[in-house]
């Protein structure tokens, strides 16, 4: 359970729109932002909010290359003088 949250139920109604099978989500269920994302675990659906991350998540998330530059033998060139 998320903290904060009380684990609350609630029966809603199923209903079709065109080919999807849609909910309609009550006020105290409510998301943030504009979209979620939807997995299946077993007969659950669980829905979170995707949430904005900024350039230092992104930067967080990336892996480090430095591990792998020691393995490159490639020495500088040598200066050379051209006029």
């Amino acid at each position: 359970m998320t903290q904060g949250f009380e684990a609350v139920s609630r029966p809603v109604e199923l209903f079709r729109d065109n080919r999807h099978q849609a909910i309609r989500i009550p006020m105290e269920f409510e998301l943030p932002g504009h979209t979620a994302l939807m997995r299946r675990e077993g007969d659950r659906l669980i829905i979170e909010p995707l949430r904005k991350t900024g350039l230092l998540a992104l930067l967080a998330s990336w892996q480090s290359v430095a591990d792998e530059l020691h393995d490159i033998d490639d020495a500088p060139t040598e200066p050379e003088d051209i006029f």
